[in-house]
């Protein structure tokens, strides 16, 4: 309960006034007891002052010859029945004694002496017997009673002491207006204290109130609910809390949407990014991951809440045991590693946390495989082309210098020599040709001089100018083309070389006496133009290759039959730039199929660039 701000305020509050009606209460009862007493000294006095100016009888020297009319006047004087005056005069061997009193017990009391009366202080009488007047307060604690005593030393004319005048005053009526002050102001303090609490707990309520419903409000807030607002009452400093809260509400709403529209455009980026990353702590652990990165590290079967418990790097050829987090420059870097055949560039630098210490590591994974394949392309296509042209210019040198060397050579040897170079030169020159066209395909420079032309003339066209090639090697020739079948257009050299090539290496690679056959059909507005042979076939391991550059499947016999190695990507490129598809089916030793696809003709302006 006193945890509260409320009740603290209450009993502040309730302190303050308690405190300050106690010493209030206590200065008033003081001072009133202290005036109340001084008055009644002050009463006292005067009227003993009254009584000795007014009685001619005790102007006498010698009182005890006047006793009984001293008594007689004090009989007559009129008291307040509070009080009761003694006259004390010393006489038989200087004793003070009491010659008169007010009281009614005067036949008990006259003729006592003074000092050894039991209602008298005799200290005060023997102070007063030395010309001082003296008073005191003596309380009765078996009776409960309280009187003021008064000594009144009574002087002649030449300042001796006659005698005294002692005088008794019951303070009763004091002390119980004193106590009945104290009850009112007790019955005041509680009444005070009552409406202080009231006062208090409204007061502390008004302060209260509105920082609970601040901290309601803020509570909800770290629950994530952002539309919380206070009503502001006031433009007091609990007003302007409620106003700067309201303020800060806003801000931290407008901040948390941004927030979280920045943070929904990095989870979109790192999702659908096509390169893997990943975080890691000081500790090697995944703090997050993208599911590129998930996929690379084959962690589809782990959800997001098991990614924190898992080493980064299951895959034992990647290792960053070689970073050393206390050294910034081996922090950042990059190195190639290979994931289930594939290629990736990993690249890594460190992040930082709030404080500006290093908290782990962001790894990049970039698959590069295609450019693997190309830069390992390039290298193979370099070392093939120096190949390719070493031969011949091998030959060509050899045979040259013997001509040179020998200037009396056979006739016969020299035309064969010369021969033999000459066979190299279009050798070379038919090289250079196709990596020109592969050059001019590559960079989309090669001019196509698109027409409508017939099916059935291309085929039959092309398989006229390979009729030596048929013979020579005893191959039937079957051709089949639908009736009907549409024009396409093509440009017409550049179709003519794919079907020649094609029909070509069907001759070459299929055995004396084969079969070949060329077919021709039209299929979802498509023309399909098939070769097929029983010629050797291509090896499993050789299929997914045909189309590369200087690529052979059987590297000495094409190399003895002519081949370049460049004629199937030069077709596979011309076709392509037609919108049509080259496709091979092939199994090794039995034959091989290759169905060149391509667009019907359609309405279009002939003759295109």
């Amino acid at each position: 309960m006193f945890n509260s701000i409320r009740w603290k305020f209450i009993v502040v509050y309730f302190l303050l006034v308690f405190i300050a009606m106690v010493i209030v209460g206590v200065f008033i009862v003081q001072k009133f007891e202290m005036q109340q007493l001084e008055n009644r000294t002050s009463s006292m006095t005067k009227q003993i002052e009254s009584i000795i100016s007014a009685s001619s009888y005790l102007s006498e020297d010698n009182w005890a010859e006047v006793s009984n009319e001293i008594q007689s006047m004090l009989n007559e004087w009129r008291f307040d029945g509070a009080e009761t005056l003694y006259i004390i005069y010393e006489y038989e061997e200087n004793i003070p004694r009491i010659i008169a009193t007010s009281s009614k017990k005067q036949d008990q009391t006259v003729g006592k002496n003074a000092l050894r009366y039991k209602d008298f202080d005799p200290t005060l009488i023997l102070s007063a017997y030395e010309g001082e007047k003296k008073e005191a307060v003596k309380k009765d604690l078996n009776k409960d009673e309280i009187f003021k005593h008064l000594a009144y030393p009574v002087l002649n004319e030449v300042g001796q002491v006659k005698g005294v005048f002692y005088m008794t005053s019951d303070l009763q009526d004091i002390y119980d207006t004193l106590d009945e002050s104290k009850k009112i102001l007790t019955s005041a303090t509680m009444l005070a204290l009552i409406i202080t609490i009231i006062l208090g707990f409204l007061i502390a309520s008004s302060i209260t109130e509105p920082i609970r419903d601040v901290t309601k409000k803020a509570e909800r807030m770290a629950k994530g609910d952002f539309d919380q607002f206070v009503e502001v009452k006031s433009e007091d400093e609990i007003g302007q809390l409620a106003s700067m809260f309201n303020y800060l509400t806003l801000k931290l709403k407008n901040t948390i949407q941004e927030m979280d529209l920045e943070r929904s455009k990095l989870d979109t980026i790192f999702k659908y990014m096509a390169d893997g990353v990943i975080a890691i702590d000081l500790n090697g652990y995944i703090i997050h991951a993208n599911p590129i990165a998930v996929n690379i590290l084959g962690l589809e079967d782990t959800i997001n809440e098991e990614l924190l418990n898992r080493k980064v790097f299951p895959i034992e050829n990647i290792n960053l045991k070689k970073i050393d987090y206390n050294d910034v420059n081996t922090l950042e870097g990059d190195d190639i590693v290979e994931i289930n055949s594939i290629v990736y560039r990993m690249r890594y630098a460190p992040f930082r946390n709030e404080k500006g210490y290093i908290g782990g590591i962001i790894i990049v994974f970039q698959d590069i495989t295609e450019q693997h394949k190309l830069d390992n392309m390039r290298k193979e296509f370099v070392a093939n082309v120096s190949h390719e042209l070493k031969t011949p210019i091998t030959t060509i040198k050899s045979y040259t210098e013997t001509l040179m060397d020998y200037k009396d050579i056979d006739e016969e040897l020299a035309c064969k020599f010369l021969s033999i170079i000459d066979s190299e030169c279009d050798r070379m020159a038919r090289i250079v040709k196709n990596l020109l066209q592969l050059s001019n395909l590559d960079y989309n420079k090669t001019k196509w001089n698109k027409i409508e032309y017939s099916v059935k003339k291309l085929i039959y066209d092309s398989c006229s100018k390979l009729e030596f090639a048929f013979k020579e090697k005893g191959h039937t020739l079957h051709i089949d083309i639908e009736d009907d079948i549409p024009d396409i257009v093509i440009d017409k050299d550049g179709i003519e070389q794919v079907i020649l090539n094609i029909i070509s290496n069907a001759i070459k690679y299929t055995p004396n006496n084969g079969n070949i056959d060329v077919s021709a059909k039209y299929k979802d507005n498509k023309v399909i133009i098939s070769v097929k042979d029983n010629g050797i076939g291509i090896p499993e391991e050789d299929k997914d290759r045909i189309f590369e550059r200087f690529y052979r499947v059987d590297k000495g016999r094409s190399r003895e039959l002519g081949g370049t190695g460049l004629g199937l990507s030069i077709a596979k490129q011309i076709v392509e730039a037609h919108d049509g598809d080259i496709i091979f089916k092939s199994q090794y030793k039995v034959g091989t199929k290759v169905d060149i696809i391509l667009p019907v003709a359609t309405n279009v302006s002939l003759n295109l660039n």
